[in-house]
């Protein structure tokens, strides 16, 4: 995600509400991860998609930042037997996820019957469930026609929308994308996370995708991931 694209993107969505949504859905990430009490947070995908370069992200702005809390355990479906520590969590971690952690869970489509039973028992022992997922709605234009910020629609297999139906009705709260192609699924990501990184309540959405294009213009670290 190069500078130039940032920038155009930032005077396309200005006004859709899109950018608004974001910096409130990356708000309730860094108020749950910064409260009193707080646990770690767990980050997770599908059985298909593995949010590697989100958790990249969030351990930088967790540096950047100050806060620690905001650099993610990455929980994996199948972690094969020589992973390293750090990337060796499967989703036993979520059952035994209770008051205090925070789960993120990052879905651009469907989300199995497995992961959904983890997240709901980690619900049920008190953590704060945040959902990324790649159902959104597309949003009224000014003209009356509907628009999608990211550009494309969502997805329209059933199977999809039933298990992000499913997800939505689990999370405390929920971020949708327009489209779980992979560009703008992943500036989603490079937004939340940068977002994440803020005080809540000192930049507007407009400021932090300016600092984005700046900050942005060249690709995380991924050495641990």
């Amino acid at each position: 995600m190069d500078a130039v694209r940032v920038s155009a993107l930032r005077e396309r969505l200005a006004g859709s509400g899109w950018l608004e949504a974001v910096g409130g859905f990356a708000g309730s990430l860094r108020r749950s991860v910064e409260r009193r009490g707080a646990g770690e947070l767990l980050l997770v995908g599908t059985d298909a998609y593995e949010p590697w370069h989100l958790a990249a992200h969030l351990e930088e702005e967790a540096a950047w930042s100050a806060v620690p809390r905001l650099a993610p355990t990455l929980l994996r479906h199948r972690p094969p037997a020589t992973a390293p520590t750090h990337l060796a969590h499967d989703l036993r971690r979520l059952t035994e996820a209770g008051r205090g952690a925070t789960v993120l869970v990052v879905a651009p489509a469907a989300v199995g019957a497995p992961l959904l039973e983890r997240v709901r028992d980690a619900r049920r022992h008190g953590a704060t469930v945040l959902a990324l997922d790649g159902a959104g709605p597309v949003a009224p234009s000014t003209d009356g026609d509907l628009a999608d910020p990211t550009g494309l629609a969502g997805p329209t297999d059933p199977a999809d929308l039933a298990g992000l139906a499913d997800l939505a009705g689990l999370a405390h709260e929920r971020l949708t994308v327009g489209s779980a192609a992979e560009e703008p699924f992943d500036l989603a990501q490079h937004l939340v996370s940068a977002a994440a990184g803020q005080p809540v309540g000192r930049r507007s959405a407009l400021g932090r995708l300016a600092e984005l294009a700046g900050r942005l213009a060249s690709a995380p670290s991924l050495s641990r991931w």
